[in-house]
Parts: structure tokens; C-alpha cells; sequence
């Protein structure tokens, strides 16, 4: 089914390269699971193999060879939506490749009742949250039965009864004789699901390859040294070393587009962790607190007035914004740019290259990055300007083990010396180490 022979590709631009020396026989009918450190080219061979990184925006080398009609699921779902109406995206494929009308609708119907989206077809995709949107693009890639499936971490946008749907509808579709690919770093749900194990070196090439219980032992011990999430290996938890102050911000009976909120406080010295089901109006809520949605009623309020009401240059100062889309705040064509923006001291900017492991990639385009090394340039951005405030939207998305660790680490330390953390998120292991607080929505 794949076969690639040293394999490598570089982007346009880069000194490093993204992936290299791959060595690897996919055969028909596998269940292959590819780790690594964040950086290590997951979601870069993902892309090669599916075919959409041109030689017009790199480099590549050495053999790819792809037997059979691959299908993808990015790991941002916004990336992949092309059409305004739900059952419209769903049926785009089925029309590139020619499915006659009268078969495309049923399954269109079908798929989607599969994945679980909540929704009918007249749905408008740009009124749909993360989750739900991954659960439509995961139905558009697998309506016209793709014969290779790679999956770009496929729930890790969605709550956990939609991961559990989508893991079910995955089981479905192996069992359909499907060769998958998956890159996934919270492992323990998807072991069942998968026959192989792939790792991925930094440095190049394929550092371990074989069964499922190679994970266990010493190199598995090995392995989450590096940086991979395996079984096994449970991350401490980061209490708060004193009570929490003041209100930093609080809502009263916010309403924000169709949405009504219970009120909400963030206080400081304290992470407040707001979860639930996709739909519910999280990232709403995350941005209405970020001075970046206007209350429809009701008000959000700080000490020093209503953030909405804030010149942007003042809100930076104030209350530092991750979104879910990291690449929806980047505007600049390189990593330290990025930072620089709005007057950042030099210094700061160092600190902060060093402190997210993002030295070595200053110069990049942002836009070039790995899922991981971008949110981690998000939550910089956010931290640039010294907020006393940070809203978060899935900020440990993408994160291998290693870097989820220091991330969490710095936003403990944060909040330790009086600074306010709310995060939306669906990672219960973000939620269970940091968390001092939890708002279910």
C-alpha cells in the first residue's frame, strides 16, 4: 500500500528539514500508529502521503510510492471545510470523483449519522465549533470509502463522547479491510484500534518499529523520556502554592450571539478549567472574556472596566488570548516577528523563544510549523506582552509529552505568582494536574 525509501521534505525557506531518511512498508489492510516528539514530521509525512505538499513549497527526496485512493483528516478541521452547508461539504468529494446523484445523498445521510454529527445537512459550517466540525470532516473523508485512511489527531478536538463515536466509526472502518494511519499522542484509547507501532526520530529516519508491546519496558521508558506520550507513564500534578486573590474578571448574565451564561470568575493565583460537550459555546465564552466578542446582554467586567470596550494595543496589556486555531492570530512571515509584534523587549522575546523550544526556529514562517511547535507559539504571543490575565483555547493541543509538561509547568508558575489562567479544554489530564477550579458548561 506505501513504501517510502529515505524518504524527506524540506519547506521552502528552511535550513532544517521537516522529516528525513524514512525508511517504511505500509502494507494493505495495516493499522499503523506514527509517534514522536512534537517537530519530529508526523503531520509532514501525513500530508506527503496524501499528496499535497507541491515541490513548489519545498524540497523533497529520496521515494514515496502510494498504492491505492488516500484519504485526510488535518488537525485543524477549519483548514479542510470548503463548502457553506454541512451536507454540501460531506457530498464534495463524492463529486470530484464522479458518484452518480442518486447515491451520493444516501450516503452523505449515512456518513454522517456514523461520525454523529448532531446536525442536518443545511447546517452552515461556519457556525459549527471545532469538535463538530471535525466530526464533519472526518465524515466527508470517509464517504467515498478511501482505501488508505490517515487521521491527523482526529478527537483531539472533540468531547468525550463524540472521541468515543469517532474511535467507533474507526473500528467500523478497519474492520472494513481500511489501511490506516494515525498520529495520535494520547495513546491508551486507540491501542485497540491499531496492529503497529511507528516512531519517528527527530534527527531522522525511524527510531522504533513493531508491535504495540513494544511500548512497554525500556524503550518505553525510553520513548516518554523523549517526549512520547505511552501508557504507563502518569504526569504529577501542579497545586497552587497559596489562595487565590482578587476577581480578574467576572461575567454578569452574559449573553454572546445565542448563547446564555452561567456567571463565571477568574481570580488571581488560580486556573480555572472550563469544559463540555462540543457545541456548547466554550470558545465563545473564551473569546466574549478575551475583550474580543461583544456581550450580546449582560457584561463582562474587569477592575479596570469591560474588555471589549479596550484599543487593542491596551487589551494586549491586559488579557492575553490563545484561540483555537493558533495560525488565526499569526500575521507576521517569521517565529520572532511574531513575538516582536506590538514593541516585546529583545530580551523577552529571547526568553520566550527558549522557555517554548522554539529557538531553533525563529526565523520559520509560522504557517510552516508543526500543530504542536504552533500552538506553543499562540500561547508565546499571548505571554508576550506580561497579561495578568490568560485565556486559553486548548492550549495543550499537539503537545507531545515533553513539551505538555513545561507548558503546564510554566502556566503553574504563572499562576503562582498572581496571574489569572482560564482554559477551555478537553484534555481531562490538563484538567486533573492544573486545574484549581472547574466550570462545566
Amino acid at each position: 500500500m506505501l513504501t517510502l525509501d529515505g524518504y524527506g521534505w524540506r519547506h521552502a525557506g528552511r535550513r532544517a528539514w521537516a522529516v528525513r531518511g524514512v525508511d517504511l512498508r505500509i502494507d494493505r489492510g495495516e493499522r499503523v500508529l506514527l509517534l514522536g516528539p512534537s517537530g519530529a514530521g508526523k503531520s509532514t509525512l501525513l500530508a506527503a502521503i496524501a499528496g499535497l505538499l507541491p515541490t513548489s513549497s519545498g524540497e523533497a527526496e529520496g521515494v514515496l510510492k502510494v498504492d491505492g485512493r488516500p484519504g485526510i483528516v488535518f488537525q485543524d478541521p477549519h483548514s479542510q471545510l470548503v463548502m457553506r452547508r454541512s451536507g454540501d461539504e460531506v457530498a464534495f468529494g463524492l463529486e470530484n470523483l464522479g458518484w452518480p446523484v442518486d447515491r451520493i445523498w444516501p450516503r452523505v445521510d449515512e456518513v454522517m449519522r456514523e461520525v454523529g454529527f448532531p446536525y442536518d445537512r443545511d447546517r452552515r459550517t461556519d457556525q459549527l465549533s471545532g469538535g463538530e466540525q471535525q466530526r464533519l470532516v472526518l465524515a466527508g473523508t470517509l464517504a467515498p470509502r478511501p482505501d488508505l485512511l490517515l487521521l491527523d489527531e482526529p478527537t483531539a478536538n472533540l468531547d468525550p463522547q463524540g472521541a468515543a463515536q469517532v474511535r467507533q466509526t474507526l473500528r467500523e472502518a478497519v474492520e472494513a479491510e481500511v489501511t490506516v494511519v494515525l498520529v495520535e499522542h494520547r495513546i491508551d484509547e486507540v491501542l485497540p484500534l491499531i496492529t503497529r507501532v511507528v516512531v519517528l526520530d527527530p534527527g531522522g529516519g525511524v527510531r522504533a518499529d513493531g508491535p504495540p508491546s513494544l511500548l512497554t519496558g525500556p524503550l518505553g521508558d525510553e520513548l516518554a523520556a523523549a517526549g512520547v506520550w505511552v501508557p504507563g507513564h502518569p504526569v504529577p500534578a501542579q497545586r497552587a502554592s497559596a489562595s487565590p486573590g482578587h476577581a480578574l474578571i467576572s461575567t454578569q448574565e452574559l449573553r454572546v450571539r445565542h448563547m446564555a451564561y452561567q456567571d463565571v470568575h477568574v481570580r488571581e493565583g488560580e486556573t480555572v478549567a472550563v469544559t463540555g460537550p462540543n457545541g456548547v459555546g466554550k470558545s465563545t465564552l473564551a473569546l466574549a472574556l478575551g475583550g474580543l466578542l461583544r456581550p450580546a446582554a449582560g457584561a463582562v467586567v474587569t477592575p479596570d472596566g469591560k474588555p471589549h470596550k479596550w484599543r487593542a494595543k491596551v487589551l494586549a496589556t491586559r488579557i492575553g488570548s490563545v484561540f483555537q486555531n493558533p495560525e488565526h492570530q499569526f500575521v507576521t512571515s517569521t517565529v520572532r516577528d511574531e513575538l516582536a509584534l506590538g514593541g516585546t523587549p529583545p530580551a523577552r522575546v529571547d526568553e520566550l523563544l527558549e522557555r517554548l523550544h522554539l529557538a531553533e526556529l525563529a526565523r520559520a514562517n509560522p504557517f510552516t510549523l508543526s500543530g504542536g511547535q504552533a500552538r506553543r507559539l499562540s500561547v508565546a504571543t499571548a505571554l508576550a506582552a506580561a497579561p495578568r490575565l490568560l485565556i486559553l483555547d486548548e492550549p495543550t493541543f499537539g503537545q507531545d509529552r515533553r513539551t505538555w509538561i513545561e507548558l503546564v509547568s510554566l502556566l503553574a508558575s504563572l499562576r503562582d505568582s498572581g496571574h489569572g489562567i482560564m482554559t477551555v479544554t478537553h484534555d481531562s489530564s490538563l484538567v486533573s494536574v492544573l486545574a484549581d477550579r472547574t466550570v462545566s458548561l
